[in-house]
């Protein structure tokens, strides 16, 4: 029991992150119907400038958390500032291209800015420092420390966030008049180009808080962290409910869950052939069934009703 309650907390906390990269998959796909797969990618860029502000800030007399926050702000800035950049010069000019060019083009980001990652910081990994707490607090046997709980309450915060943004701002009115006919929304006085920039942004921030919490909590950045992640998100995005919020968040949890409790019994389940390393299946194999058996995903409208 212990075990599998550990699991439960180990797949809560590993889905947190999944949703926290979902959340952005879907909030672009929602309005301009594209996946971006440089997504990842921002994720570890927002890791690797948050290790480089935590490493400058390795001599200077601050409480941990402090140094945490600096670096969780300064990861925002430049994976915000990087995704209006890409959205801009990538994705805009191919916006009323061929849906098959702007997907080539974002893979072709994806392997850019891991290419660039790898000359600026380097191809090694590098150790995240600690800068939390690391007493284990024991529930019911199983243990959880304050990184997993902020992750944990992360997701939770930005769920509620987003959810009041869409629904109640000007700017959230706005998002979903673009999704549904942006040039009719830029006939009653949107812009649609402001809209989906910001929406790129507020995926950026995504991308980066995740990426933060996800070295603090694994104790390692390096330049191709982001694609397994990012690929997983995206699994997560699909079995919610791609373009829904509050699906992207139920998809990344219970991919999490999955993926745990796969790793903790796949050896027990198959007599010691397969170990916990080979856990990353069981999310293709979710993403296979999905689309085979519903490929609109668990909260996701049909392509009919949404016509």
């Amino acid at each position: 029991m212990d075990i599998f309650l550990q699991q439960i907390i180990n797949g809560l906390v590993l889905g947190s992150v999944y949703a926290l990269v979902a959340l952005g998959y879907t909030m672009v796909y929602g309005i301009i119907n594209l996946i971006n797969f440089a997504h990842g990618e921002v994720l570890m860029v927002g890791a690797l400038t948050s290790w480089t502000v935590v490493t400058l800030l390795a001599d200077v007399a601050l409480p941990g958390w402090l140094k945490l926050l600096i670096s969780l702000i300064a990861a925002v800035v430049v994976c915000a500032v990087l995704n209006f950049a890409i959205e801009k010069v990538a994705y805009r000019p191919l916006r009323n291209a061929p849906r098959l060019a702007p997907l080539i083009t974002a893979m072709g980001m994806s392997l850019l800015l891991q290419t660039l990652a790898m000359i600026i910081w380097k191809p090694n990994y590098k150790p995240y420092p600690i800068l939390l707490p690391v007493e284990p607090i024991n529930i019911g046997g199983a243990v959880i420390n304050v990184t997993q709980i902020l992750i944990l309450l992360s997701t939770v915060v930005t769920l509620v966030g987003l959810m009041w943004l869409v629904n109640r701002t000007k700017l959230g009115r706005a998002m979903r008049a673009t999704a549904e006919n942006p040039r009719v929304a830029a006939l009653m006085g949107v812009k649609p180009d402001m809209v989906i920039s910001a929406t790129f942004i507020i995926g950026a921030a995504l991308a980066a808080l995740a990426g933060v919490m996800y070295a603090a909590n694994y104790g390692s950045v390096q330049h191709t962290m982001g694609f397994l992640p990012g690929l997983k998100a995206f699994t997560a995005a699909v079995f919610g409910g791609i373009g829904n919020l509050a699906g992207a968040v139920v998809g990344g949890v219970l991919l999490g869950l999955i993926e745990a409790l796969g790793a903790g019994y796949i050896g027990t389940l198959t007599g010691g052939v397969l170990g916990s390393n080979y856990q990353d299946i069981f999310a293709f194999i979710v993403l296979i069934l999905v689309l085979t058996v519903r490929p609109q995903g668990l909260l996701g409208e049909r392509v009919a009703d949404r016509a």
